[in-house]
């Protein structure tokens, strides 16, 4: 039976990195993964695909407005099958480099799924030649991500729909599209099928789009999509999914006190996912669990003070860089566990949690929220500033949206910072330096902006706070 300092179950982004910050403070590390390919969801069914899809999508938008700019990019088309090529060759990339890093013998890499059969022993069930092997740890780290949560919704499954793995290999791009949800996912394909040419319907249960974000955030970007043709619904009840008269699939849902139903070719499924922790028998470990959920603590341990947990496991948010540093921290903490010197470990700080949505227009904030500034019963400023009078975005032609900042009322330290907006994925950047060394709105003010650039709008909000 091989023995490990550090075994590490899930081999995405949340586990390679712990594997490798672990093996450079001397630990003896395992990774098991029992996938089907190696790499993770973020880059084999996540960020990677689905951003190159949405560049795609972007960039025959552009052919669409060459008007715009007094240019003419004459009969405009797209090709299906060469933006699934596009995706997979880039994805195979992505994911070839992934799988060397893993197999680099740095530490053992075990191709199965685990399952606890004591505090500190997992048996896996190999991939290749069948049978089982064990493997005993001092401590562990779960990072095995997360799967689509299921929504009970009468009909739906009988019907028939699309979820976002089906989306990634896109065969073929239906007339019409209903989403059910309104998060990241949903907006994201939103803006992909509604550039190719798709009528799309959004239908959330929430009483807006983005629920992490402020409702003028989320308000903005509802406006931008309905402009673009999209029909948004908030604050919903479903109620049932069938076969149409004519065929078309047709979702019934309550809105606004009143029954309504709405039909189209397909029906997309981003109503979130949930931790995967089926098959790993947690009860051997002891770890707490709350409705499904494992009992984190700041430190990145779960209620067993050997096992730690990291990325959609673990949340409380699914954001790859938050992943990683909560990865990296485990690993930091489960050497210092085990060195038994006493030091204090290491508490994930999410202070700088940075959430971005590419959307069109983006979406993107850092910090606090002023929901969350409420909540917690803190004084604070608020300015904001669009875009439709800022002159970059007027030249671009990208004058949708606006960028806000708020301020500690007493100090006017940033506190938190939000962009819809063009290229707000790279603008909110300059908000998380600023965060991070605790500037405030007199000091990014002082700060030199080029004219005419974008970033410089964020000068405005800040001298209304200075």
């Amino acid at each position: 039976m091989k023995e490990y300092d550090f075994l590490i179950l899930g081999g995405g982004s949340a586990g390679y990195n712990a594997a490798s910050t672990a093996c450079g403070l001397g630990l003896k590390v395992g990774v098991v993964d029992g996938a089907e390919e190696l790499g993770g969801l973020c880059i084999l069914r996540g960020c990677m695909p689905s951003k190159t899809l949405l560049e795609s999508a972007s960039r025959y938008r552009t052919l669409r407005r060459a008007g715009e700019f007094g240019l003419s990019a004459g009969q405009i088309s797209y090709s299906i099958d060469a933006m699934r090529a596009r995706k997979e060759a880039l994805v195979g990339e992505f994911a070839d480099y992934r799988a060397r890093q893993l197999a680099s013998g740095r530490f053992d890499l075990h191709r199965g799924h685990a399952r606890f059969i004591d505090p500190h022993t997992v048996e896996v069930s190999l991939r290749e030649g069948g049978g089982t092997v064990q493997l005993r740890a001092r401590t562990f780290l779960l990072a095995t991500g997360s799967r689509v949560r299921k929504v009970e919704l009468p009909g739906l499954e009988e019907l028939g729909y699309l979820e976002s793995d089906d989306v990634l290999e896109l065969k073929s791009v239906p007339g019409s599209l209903i989403i059910l949800g309104g998060g990241a996912t949903a907006v994201e394909f939103a803006t992909f099928y509604e550039a190719l040419g798709t009528k799309v319907t959004l239908i959330q249960r929430s009483k807006q789009l983005l629920k992490e974000m402020d409702g003028d955030v989320a308000c903005s970007l509802q406006e931008a999509l309905v402009t673009r043709g999209v029909d948004v619904f908030c604050h919903t009840r479903l109620i049932s999914a069938e076969r149409g008269e004519g065929g078309q699939k047709r979702i019934t849902f309550e809105h606004e006190g009143a029954c309504r139903s709405v039909e189209a070719e397909e029906i997309l499924y981003t109503l979130g996912r949930e931790p995967l922790t089926e098959g790993l028998n947690l009860e051997a470990t002891g770890a707490r669990l709350t409705r499904g959920r494992l009992a984190m603590r700041p430190t990145q341990q779960t209620s067993v003070d050997h096992l730690f947990a990291a990325g959609d496991v673990a949340g409380p948010y699914e954001i790859v860089h938050i992943a990683i540093q909560q990865a990296e921290i485990a690993a930091r903490n489960a050497a210092r566990l085990l060195k038994g010197e006493g030091q204090p470990l290491e508490e994930v700080d999410y202070r700088l949690r940075l959430f971005v949505v590419f959307s069109t227009p983006e979406v993107a904030m850092v910090g606090m929220t002023e929901q969350e500034l409420q909540s917690a019963g803190l004084a604070y400023a608020v300015a904001t500033y669009p875009f439709n009078d800022h002159g970059k975005s007027l030249v671009a032609g990208e004058t949708e949206g606006f960028v806000k900042l708020l301020v500690s009322e007493e100090s006017r330290e940033i506190v938190g910072a939000a962009v819809v907006g063009p290229h707000a994925s790279e603008l909110i950047h300059e908000l998380v330096v600023a965060i991070r060394f605790r500037a405030t709105a007199r000091d990014l003010l002082e700060i030199p902006h080029y004219h005419p650039t974008l970033s410089e709008i964020w000068t405005y909000p800040a001298e209304e706070l200075a």
